[in-house]
């Protein structure tokens, strides 16, 4: 019954959003948007979608070097099937089928390599922060003068939301100096739970925060940082290339700007972000470069479908080679949260 409940919400959060995202819009308009499309920067977008999978691969086994070396072929299967997963099931469950995909193929803890996911989060959002800083204050154009008050309460929060994303990786430095001292704290829980329960517990914590273990080794972790760069002004390169197929008066450093305003968006959770995403990027365009509310939804719909089409495409490929269907990716993720929750 909590899943049919579940399944109702996620829904009807999808229609209420794409609702919002295309009222008063006029459909012909923007299939003709659509199809004048510039074909040439339409490709050079597909073709970063692919390069940030490789990239993001590349990283993550800097990031899983403390729990074993990982493979690159699949570490990449891995991310692949784990965005596939995002895309179709609620809930992100795809960051949880990732890790669990590679431990399956790797041998490795998979609390230790659900950790790395999370540490990935982190400098994914200094990356974009960084970034959002360096158009704010360099690059801000006609973005900060089509809405002042937006543009000033976004420069404001991302100032908060790096401050906190540096508390955090201090956090995970302290919890990855002594991961031994961190499980036999928890073992201390015998005291209001069944002995079993806190030693799994205790079991699940230490693997985790063996899998922040990279922290303790700087320069692998500056490695990790580095590629991260790479691989959000790639994504970056996706984005711009789309806004220029579709004619959008948006530079190549606005896409700094529309990435923090798109994390806003598929924070919501519907599956691949679908309405939220949309919304989210429709906001950006007509709000800080005014582009034509008919040309910034096309716009949009493009983009989405590039930015899930190949992932998609390549994780349910790579599925279908582990024998894992849909239904196994939902089996995986509840599999992987019973594990997490024992």
């Amino acid at each position: 019954m909590r899943s049919h409940i579940r399944t109702a919400v996620v829904v009807a959060l999808v229609a209420a959003l794409l609702g919002v995202f295309l009222r008063n819009v006029d459909l012909a308009h923007v299939g003709s948007d659509i199809v004048s499309a510039d074909p040439m920067w339409l490709t050079l977008s597909v073709a970063t979608m692919i390069l940030n999978l490789a990239i993001r691969a590349l990283r993550w086994r800097f990031l899983l070097e403390p729990l074993g070396e990982a493979g690159f072929a699949n570490a990449f299967r891995a991310t692949a099937v784990g965005f596939a997963a995002s895309s179709l099931l609620p809930a992100r469950a795809g960051e949880i089928v990732r890790p669990y995909f590679l431990a399956r193929h790797e041998g490795m803890s998979m609390s230790g390599a659900f950790a790395t996911i999370i540490l990935e989060r982190v400098l994914d959002l200094l990356t974009v922060l960084v970034l959002l800083a360096l158009f704010i204050f360099f690059f801000p154009g006609d973005a900060s003068r089509h809405n002042p008050a937006i543009f000033t309460a976004i420069k404001w929060a991302g100032t908060a939301t790096g401050l906190a994303s540096l508390a955090g990786l201090g956090v995970f430095f302290v919890a990855a100096g002594d991961p031994a001292r961190l499980g036999r704290m928890t073992n201390r829980l015998e005291r209001a739970l069944p002995s079993s329960w806190a030693g799994k517990i205790a079991e699940i914590v230490e693997k985790f925060a063996e899998g922040l273990g990279i922290i303790r080794r700087p320069s692998r972790l500056l490695v990790a940082l580095a590629w991260s760069f790479p691989l959000w002004l790639s994504i970056d390169v996706g984005i711009w290339a789309v806004a220029r197929a579709f004619g959008l008066d948006v530079p190549f450093t606005g896409s700094f700007l529309i990435v923090p305003v798109l994390t806003l968006g598929v924070a919501v959770p519907t599956p691949g972000g679908i309405g939220g995403f949309h919304e989210a990027f429709r906001l950006g365009a007509t709000l800080f470069y005014g582009v034509p509310n008919d040309r910034a939804v096309a716009a949009a719909l493009v983009l989405h479908a590039f930015t899930v089409g190949p992932t998609l495409l390549l994780g349910l490929f790579f599925a279908a080679q582990a024998g894992l269907n849909l239904g196994g990716m939902r089996r995986m993720a509840a599999g992987a949260q019973g594990r997490a929750n024992i």
